[in-house]
């Protein structure tokens, strides 16, 4: 069984902890991902950004209550990539394929 090639997209902790929270609430808010992640806003816009650019994220600025407001919702394609990263994670778990 051979290794199969990591996302280098989600192999960054904050970018795989983002997509992570995406998965199982499909959209959030910046400052939620922020409280949840403990990032600093300034890097968490850097990774939201690099996401967003590989086509993982969408991101929607709007204003609620005269503040800025920033959702990020993951994509098929983000959902597909972290179901990808997941399968080739496993192949360095069980390296014989052994189930």
């Amino acid at each position: 069984m051979e290794f199969k090639e990591l996302d280098p997209i989600l192999h960054s902790q904050l970018r795989l902890a983002v997509v992570s929270l995406l998965i199982s609430v499909r959209e959030a808010e910046f400052t939620f991902l922020k409280e949840k992640t403990n990032a600093t806003a300034g890097n968490l816009s850097v990774q939201i950004n690099k996401l967003k650019d590989a086509g993982y994220l969408d991101v929607t600025k709007q204003f609620n209550n005269n503040y800025p407001q920033t959702i990020c919702k993951i994509t098929k394609k983000g959902i597909e990539a972290f179901e990808g990263y997941v399968k080739a994670l496993q192949t360095y778990m069980n390296p014989n394929g052994q189930s």
